[in-house]
């Protein structure tokens, strides 16, 4: 039996985007419930809500997400909370009526479909087609278009690049797991130690052995680490790991972005647009 909770809205993600989202939607009276993975990889982990789920709580400009079970959810709704669940295929639909779900996962790829349709599915940047596999659609990418809020079509295509300076994104450089030797919110010199790579590979030698392979990640040039995923946190090849900023500015590590704030206001646009939904969320 499905539960009616016609006055939540579902949150698919954690990272720093999506809780750019779930900041403007709690600030307007919005309650809100998100879905994580059971290891999330956020990068910019200061101002992601998806480190709950390492921490127990993780608070994000004086906003606390909690991580709970689905009865908990309530609870932490009552102390104006984010409840977080590990649900990464969103499962808690099947239990709970929700009339809006965000997909902020950004995964840049066309999404399996939900496991019930809802009233209003919006989803973030590309692998999104508004009419087709979503309501509506809105713009992630900088540039004019950003946060515009699309009810037919796609947004721009994923140009496979990162914004700016393409250095200032770190990639692991192999398999392995991450070491980090530097803390988000430090000044990095240029060529300094952040991270290294270590992945146990068999010793070419008789006796059976492993050898411990390590790959450097040093920054590119000067800046502030302004986000860099947990230590210990098993890495692929080319994954992104970490984010050096070289406006040097430490306030930015702690503060969600312009971006991730104007995604935030789009959504809210979307949300309002709809008579319905609005009134079933603001009741």
């Amino acid at each position: 039996m499905r539960r009616d909770n016609s006055a939540l809205v579902l949150l698919r993600g954690g990272g720093d985007l999506a809780t750019g989202v779930a900041l403007r939607l709690h600030r307007a009276g919005i309650k809100i419930v998100i879905t994580e993975l059971a290891q999330p990889l956020a990068v910019r982990r200061t101002v992601s809500f998806a480190e709950a789920v390492y921490e127990g709580q993780h608070v994000v400009e004086e906003v606390t997400a909690r991580l709970v079970k689905n009865d908990q959810i309530p609870a932490a709704l009552e102390a104006n909370e984010i409840p977080v669940l590990i649900d990464p295929n969103a499962d808690v639909l099947s239990s709970m009526n929700f009339p809006v779900v965000i997909d902020g996962r950004l995964i840049k790829q066309t999404p399996s479909p939900l496991p019930v349709p809802v009233p209003l599915h919006i989803g973030l940047g590309p692998g999104f087609h508004a009419g087709s596999n979503c309501h509506v659609v809105i713009e992630t990418r900088r540039s004019h278009t950003l946060g515009r809020v699309y009810w037919s079509g796609t947004t721009q295509a994923d140009s496979g690049q990162p914004e700016g300076d393409t250095r200032r994104v770190l990639r692991a450089s192999m398999d392995g797991t991450l070491m980090a030797h530097k803390h988000i919110g430090k000044h990095c010199e240029t060529g300094e130690l952040i991270a290294e790579i270590q992945s146990p590979t068999p010793a070419l030698a008789p006796v059976a052995s492993v050898v411990n392979r390590k790959s450097q990640i040093v920054s590119p040039f000067k800046g502030v680490l302004r986000g860099l995923i947990r230590d210990g946190i098993p890495v692929t090849k080319g994954l992104k790991i970490g984010d050096v900023d070289p406006r040097d500015d430490t306030s930015a590590c702690f503060l969600v972005s312009d971006k991730a704030l104007a995604i935030g206001g789009a959504v809210l646009e979307a949300l309002l647009t709809k008579p319905e939904i609005r009134e079933q969320l603001w009741r």
